[in-house]
């Protein structure tokens, strides 16, 4: 009898990974296909009735319908987002950079700088916050009493986003700081030295070719600090409630508003879940045209 010849499936690689594969189904692709779902449907999620299908009545109501509460909700919800990364991501780019080239130099105590900026990093964000909370404080925070002041920071613009985007810098700057030093030490040594014996001054070298060199490194930072201050809540939420007037209530503090209200009212999670499907294809939109003009083909 002629034996045939079986490839057998080796499944022990599967079995390490089916954990991973199982969480990830179950706190992430199974609860985003129920908000995709949720966004075209009428459904207050506390309650026992099930959705009822609107199509797209909920992206009308919050994108065209301009006498809605909700549109002027969504709408001043996205604009003060769009506020805070418009102010953000540059800082978030730029100064990490900026260290970066300069601790890269190895000055006196870069060790101890890099440790220095990298530090609050490795903090919550809860506590990040209620450090700069007491700091800000009208009354007894330490920049007042320091600097003998009596200035409303978070209760007034525009210091609100001021201490906001302060807050937000100190606490990621050591991340980009260090993917960026990374990215410095492997720049062709040899290629600056001759770029320099040509002549090229610091700032042609700078744009000429360490720039092109982290251009792939650059383009990951740019592309996931603008997704992460897209997703700003903590802070406006701890800092300022969303004050004054509203103004630093982004759109992820109206979604949850809407979705989990407080003191027992009705949730509306169709709208609030529109709302969310709407803010994560603008960062997929963004993110496409950050790559497109910063990433490497």
């Amino acid at each position: 009898m002629k034996q045939k010849n079986r490839k057998k499936t080796n499944i022990t690689p599967y079995l390490f990974i089916a954990p991973q594969i199982i969480l990830f189904c179950i706190f992430f692709l199974i609860p985003a296909g129920m908000g995709v779902f949720a966004a075209f449907t009428k459904w207050d999620i506390f309650s026992p009735e099930m959705p009822t299908f609107v199509g797209l009545a909920n992206f009308k109501e919050i994108l065209f319908n301009a006498e809605s509460t909700y549109y002027r909700f969504f709408r001043t919800g996205f604009t003060n987002t769009l506020i805070f990364v418009v102010l953000a991501v540059p800082l978030c780019i730029v100064l990490p950079l900026l260290m970066a080239l300069a601790i890269h130099k190895k000055p006196f105590g870069h060790k101890f700088f890099q440790s220095l900026f990298y530090m609050p990093t490795v903090l919550s964000i809860s506590t990040v916050i209620l450090i700069w909370y007491y700091m800000f404080n009208k009354n007894l925070g330490l920049i007042n009493n320091f600097f003998h002041l009596k200035t409303n920071w978070l209760g007034k613009q525009p210091t609100a986003w001021f201490a906001i985007v302060l807050v937000t810098v100190w606490w990621t700057i050591g991340t980009n700081m260090v993917i960026y030093i990374a990215a410095l030490n492997g720049v062709s040594q040899d290629i600056l030295e001759a770029a320099s014996v040509d002549g090229a001054s610091s700032t042609r070298k700078f744009f000429s070719i360490v720039l092109p060199s982290i251009r792939n490194q650059l383009s990951y930072t740019v592309v996931l600090t603008t997704v992460a201050q897209f997703n700003i809540y903590g802070q406006p939420l701890m800092l300022t409630s969303g004050g004054p007037n509203n103004s630093t209530n982004v759109l992820l503090m109206v979604i949850r508003d809407l979705a989990f209200p407080s003191f027992g009212g009705k949730s509306i999670s169709g709208l609030a879940s529109a709302m969310a499907l709407m803010l994560g294809i603008v960062m997929i939109a963004i993110a496409l045209l950050q790559y497109r003009f910063v990433g490497d083909e």
